[in-house]
């Protein structure tokens, strides 16, 4: 755990001021580059030393065996992970035939700064090597947001107090050896060498491999060039193995004389495509990034950044860490889901291997709410792949011995990749999330395309999973039983309240727009029969109450179970899932993660405002949040309730996740959706932002330390600006026709170039709810500001 502060607060950027060892892999995911496509850890230049070395190409996998000790029908046979492809990173700098390792000689001063205005990692070190040669030593790197193929890195090196002979070594790698993982399931699963070569070919400057994996088919290239500029004579020759490359320099520079290489990478791969086809691909890529040249790509990657933040940004008063963190929070949304394009959204991103590289339900439900109202078109690509996958949803359903589409819990191609059922492929909800997702993309952009072509199969599809899983029982309630909701403390419930309301809200999505587009659903064999039947599910939907003790049961009767024996928990004993059995688990009230709280939020229109607060009140003693997912959630909904103070601490354990490291996993990469999660508590927490209904809605309020709170978002392609402070809010509209919108209930008219002002009501809410002892959220401190 990162204990120290490692990143002291600014506004636009993530600096590390002194390297320390202990947490090296933490900031490596923290320094990951990536743009969806691409993914570079924030290993160190020379390679070594590191926690954990990698290198990412988005939906690049090979097949593992997941074994049973007693085997299942329809149990997943195979799983998949994330692999470490070809290294592009490494260059070593030898001086005096002594290389430069920071565990060697004297480290003067070393530092890092990961830019978020130009999404540029910056490196400087002052280093004495053990015969007392200094040397400066300066890089900067990329991974190209316009160049999908393409990374950069600027490398320099000049002699401090007199000549030195000078090596640099610029290698490509491909199977490069891994540490061994943790224990921890959460982690990924290590495969050794899975990469067999196929071509491997230099000249010049210039170098190319091409490997394929042994079982998954995927083919892939990588490619290095390079610029040097030096005033002295500089000697080269490179060399190139099947599962190595490297380029010498070798010189002799004088005092104060500056060595400076540019190394250009490329990358691309293929289940489909040749040998020939894949080294063509890659050298394209690399001659359009030489033609750009270091500082064209340097200019490309800042307009973009430039456009991104002007629809995107989120600017408070209040807390400076909130700040860094929030923008920290949205820069790597964006790096996990620009240039993905049609491929899934990791639950890390392409920062690290935890998860073994899956996408899950939290990629709709936490990641594309951000990004429908910031980048939507990402969005957008990111349910074109689920889509993509419905034939292998369609397979599993039938599987399931279920009508539609079943989508894989956890997964990288669309095949179900969760060896433990109960908490994997009977949390069905996955299939409502996708169709939420969906639902809301559409009422945000207007895009009718989408729907038409993306969004009616997913729902059709989903809303024929429900139709079938479910059943009206004698008394007409529609009930679904047997399902595992968000909280995976409890599993195989009957009436999940999340999923049931949920799968209503799939139900009515898919109805509505398949009489929006009657002739598309036709194509998918939908009747009006079937029409009829998915209404008459959804409006009878059974939503579970318990009159006892007024409030909802997460499921029947999880009310009636015995609460979980917190007072005998230790510390060190969470997350519980390391440290007690399932059986004892799923037989108490305890809660993993919000789940009742999570339906109070994206569901908040089936309950009235003394339920919602009754429900938190009740589930907050319960939920030891041992995900990373639920703090956020407990944020907006906190807010929302009126405890803005407690919705402030969760806020700052969602926003510092990672930079902090809390959840102690960092190492094995980012959790994207907790970053997610912290534009979603501070946009529709303290900016109380709701789209139920095809309209968008405001209930602003701020907590005590926060000043002023400022956000945008994309609605129908028009940018919509909040403004608040702790009195007012003020909406304005950048052009496009007028919209409808509503402050704290009261419906206004909002037209492009003529702001509205609105008083915020106060608000008075009981006494703040309780947690489990040890699992407060942390108390953040006014003075952090």
């Amino acid at each position: 755990m990162i204990t120290h502060t490692a990143f002291p607060p600014e506004p636009w950027n993530i600096r590390e001021t002194s390297l320390d060892l202990e947490v090296l892999a933490q900031s490596e995911s923290v320094f990951a580059l990536s743009n969806g496509h691409v993914g570079l850890r924030g290993n160190l230049d020379e390679g070594e030393p590191h926690g954990l070395p990698g290198t990412y190409l988005n939906s690049v996998f090979e097949f593992r065996p997941l074994p049973y000790a007693e085997a299942g029908y329809g149990f997943p046979e195979t799983g998949q992970t994330v692999i470490d492809v070809t290294n592009g990173k490494p260059i070593r700098l030898l001086v005096e035939d002594e290389p430069f390792d920071v565990r060697y000689g004297e480290l003067r001063s070393h530092e890092r700064v990961l830019s978020l205005r130009d999404g540029v990692l910056r490196r400087t070190a002052d280093w004495v090597s053990p015969a007392g040669h200094r040397m400066q030593i300066s890089s900067a790197r990329l991974v190209s947001f316009t160049q999908r193929a393409t990374a950069a890195i600027a490398y320099e090196v000049r002699p401090v107090d007199g000549p030195l002979h000078i090596v640099l070594q610029s290698e490509l790698v491909a199977n490069e050896q891994l540490p061994a993982m943790s224990a921890d399931p959460r982690a990924a699963a290590a495969l050794e060498a899975p990469l067999r070569s196929e071509q491997h070919s230099s000249h010049d400057a210039h170098a190319r491999l091409v490997h394929s994996t042994r079982a998954s088919g995927r083919r892939v290239g990588a490619a290095m060039d390079h610029v040097v500029e030096c005033p002295a004579d500089v000697r080269t020759g490179i060399e190139c193995w099947p599962d190595t490359a490297r380029l010498t320099l070798t010189a002799r520079l004088a005092q104060g004389q500056p060595l400076r290489v540019v190394k250009f990478l490329a990358y691309g791969w293929s289940s489909l495509r040749s040998v020939p086809a894949i080294s063509a691909q890659v050298e394209a890529a690399l001659t359009l990034a030489q033609e750009s040249g270091w500082e064209g790509l340097l200019a490309e990657q800042r307009q973009y950044l430039d456009d991104y933040w002007a629809r995107a940004d989120v600017d408070l008063d209040g807390d400076a860490e909130v700040q860094q963190a929030v923008r920290f929070a949205l820069f790597q949304v964006l790096q996990a889901s620009a240039r993905a394009e049609r491929r899934p959204i990791p639950a890390k991103g392409l920062t690290g291997p935890g998860y073994d590289g899956h996408a899950f339900w939290d990629t709709e439900s936490y990641v594309l709410p951000t990004l429908t109202y910031t980048t939507p078109h990402a969005a957008a690509d990111a349910l074109r792949w689920r889509h993509l996958t419905i034939p292998a949803a369609r397979q599993q359903a039938r599987q399931l011995t279920l009508e539609g589409a079943a989508f894989a819990w956890r997964t990288i191609n669309g095949d179900e990749s969760s060896g433990y059922w109960p908490a994997g492929t009977a949390a069905l909800h996955i299939n409502a999330d996708i169709a939420d997702a969906a639902i809301r993309l559409v009422q945000a952009t207007g895009d009718e395309a989408f729907e038409r072509e993306a969004g009616l199969p997913l729902l059709v599809e989903t809303a024929r999973l429900w139709a079938s899983l479910g059943c009206h029982h004698p008394d007409g309630a529609f009930r679904i039983d047997g399902v595992t909701g968000p909280d995976e403390y409890s599993a195989l419930a009957n009436n999940n309240v999340y999923t049931n309301l949920m799968a209503q809200r799939n139900l009515r999505g898919a109805a509505e727009a398949a009489k929006r587009h009657p002739d598309e659903a036709a194509g998918l064999r939908v009747s009006d029969d079937e029409i009829a039947a998915w209404t008459r599910a959804a409006d009878a939907m059974f939503v579970p109450y318990d009159d006892k003790h007024g409030v909802h049961p997460q499921a029947e009767q999880f009310t009636d179970l015995p609460v979980w024996d917190f007072a005998n928990t230790g510390p060190d004993q969470y997350p519980l899932l390391l440290h007690f059995p399932y059986l004892q688990l799923y037989r108490k009230q305890v809660v993993k993660q919000a789940d009742l709280v999570m339906a109070l939020y994206k569901r908040g229109d089936a309950f009235t405002a003394d339920e919602k607060a009754r429900d938190f009140a009740y589930y907050e003693p319960l939920t030891v949040r041992d995900s990373s997912l639920s703090a956020s959630i407990q944020a907006v909904i906190a807010a929302e309730v009126g405890h803005l103070d407690l919705a402030y601490d969760y806020l700052g354990e969602a926003a510092r996740m990672d930079l902090d490291d809390l959840e102690h996993n960092t190492r094995d990469g980012l959790h994207i959706a907790s970053l997610a999660g912290a534009w979603i508590a501070l946009v529709a927490g303290f900016g109380g932002m709701r789209d139920s209904g095809g309209s968008l809605t405001f209930a602003p309020r701020l907590p005590g330390p926060l000043a002023r709170l400022t956000f945008s978002v994309l609605w129908h392609g028009q940018r919509l600006c909040v403004n608040v402070t702790r009195t007012e809010a003020t909406y304005s509209l950048e052009g496009g026709d007028p919209v409808e919108l509503a402050h704290h209930g009261e419906t206004f008219r909002l037209t492009a170039g003529q702001p509205v002002t609105q008083p915020i009501p106060s608000a008075e809410p009981g006494p703040r709810p309780s947690q489990a002892p040890g699992r407060e959220p942390v108390r953040r401190r006014p003075g952090r500001a």
